[in-house]
């Protein structure tokens, strides 16, 4: 007898994400406001103070960016694990039929603008940056899709989250295997140890949340000493949480029916408006010539459109998937445009690429540039392909 598949969880987690993209987008507009005025330099002296204490064996006295960054991402990158995993389980991901399209598609999409970003900048300096355009911002892409309504098919907007959903699993692995710092075998020990006691904890049946969400956060504070980016522990805490394929409510979406709003509504836009303030200088538009920025643009412009639509025409065209339900391969191009948001995402892997700040401010503002243009264009051709579509409920 067939699965009866709790739905609600996908319908929440997209609406909020919609709304949740709207915020983080008037976050960025408030954080270029703040950094281009008289208040720039006070916030940025508040993002230096540090907070909280240390001792002898323990040392959580971190700056208040570095709270946001590792801190409260690793929440964030806790819910994101929580939406694969569910999606493995009962969604998009939980077939091999189900999860070619959008797996291989998210392949393309991150392959491509990478080996584009290598070609045009692989200098010492900056070469290191290759994974930035591999990412798309899930937040703001579903914000300018819901905002064209019944003009796209509701199974674009599977695809799309979907295909966001294993691009954020590839931008985690990224970021653990080569935007690490030095490792400390002996932490990554203390933390294997954690994992295993609750996986244990998940093959006996146990359905406390907090059995597990209190070894997370000592796995946080490990793993964050190991090199390994701290924000890892929040997918693996995930991983390791019950769930299952039926109507019931699991502690998996019951976490993130708790998260959802939290993140959508707070740590994304605090991240937002912590890590986009971009003071404009003439250098920075007289820079947008420079290798980095053009290899940064073109990774997101043109490398995530042609990677996504590239590898999801030869996925069908080799009978291993087929497109969603009344979508045209131009719709999946207007998509591909949309993943070309990279956004936050994106920002954070360049923080973790460069420790030079000229770099930084640099990638950042050239990831502003791609990400919006990205974001209309995507717009203006779906709309468009859209305009004569039927009205119908979706």
């Amino acid at each position: 007898m067939a699965h009866i598949i709790n739905l609600k969880p996908f319908k929440n987690f997209f609406q909020s994400e919609s709304t949740g993209g709207i915020l983080l987008m008037l976050c960025v507009v408030l954080s270029l406001i703040i950094a281009n005025s008289s208040l720039g330099p006070a916030f940025a002296d508040l993002l230096a103070t540090k907070i909280g204490f240390e001792t002898d064996s323990l040392n959580l006295n971190y700056s208040v960016l570095l709270w946001i960054n590792d801190g409260l991402m690793a929440i964030f990158f806790l819910m994101v694990g929580l939406e694969i995993k569910r999606e493995l389980v009962e969604g998009e991901l939980s077939s091999i039929k189900q999860a070619s399209l959008p797996i291989i598609a998210a392949l393309g999409g991150m392959l491509v603008p990478a080996l584009i970003y290598f070609a045009i900048d692989h200098s010492a300096e900056t070469g290191h940056g290759w994974g930035i355009p591999m990412a798309t911002d899930i937040a703001f892409a579903i914000a300018i899709l819901s905002l064209l309504g019944n003009r796209v098919p509701n199974a674009l907007k599977v695809f799309l989250t979907a295909l966001a959903i294993v691009d954020d699993l590839g931008a985690i692995l990224v970021i653990a295997i080569f935007y690490s710092n030095e490792i400390h075998l002996q932490y990554l020990g203390y933390s294997a140890v954690l994992l295993v006691l609750m996986l244990a904890f998940n093959y006996f049946g146990v359905k406390k949340i907090y059995f597990y969400i209190i070894p997370g956060i000592v796995m946080w504070y490990l793993i964050h000493h190991s090199g390994i980016h701290a924000t890892i522990a929040g997918v693996l805490t995930a991983f390791t949480i019950p769930t299952n394929d039926t109507a019931k409510e699991s502690p998996l979406e019951r976490l993130e029916h708790l998260l959802v709003k939290p993140v959508n509504f707070l740590i994304m836009p605090i991240f937002a408006i912590a890590n986009t303030n971009i003071r404009f200088e003439s250098e920075m538009f007289e820079n947008v010539a420079s290798g980095l920025s053009i290899a940064i643009i073109c990774g997101l412009l043109i490398g995530k459109p042609l990677g996504i639509l590239s590898f999801s025409w030869l996925s069908v065209k080799l009978k291993l998937s087929k497109l969603p339900s009344q979508t045209k391969w131009s719709q999946v191009a207007g998509l591909g445009l949309l993943g070309g948001i990279g956004f936050t995402m994106s920002i954070f892997i360049a923080l973790l690429s460069f420790t030079d700040v000229e770099h930084q401010t640099q990638a950042k503002f050239s990831i502003l540039l791609a990400s919006v243009t990205a974001g209309v264009l995507g717009f203006m051709i779906l709309k468009f392909l859209g305009k004569n579509r039927k009205r119908v409920l979706v």
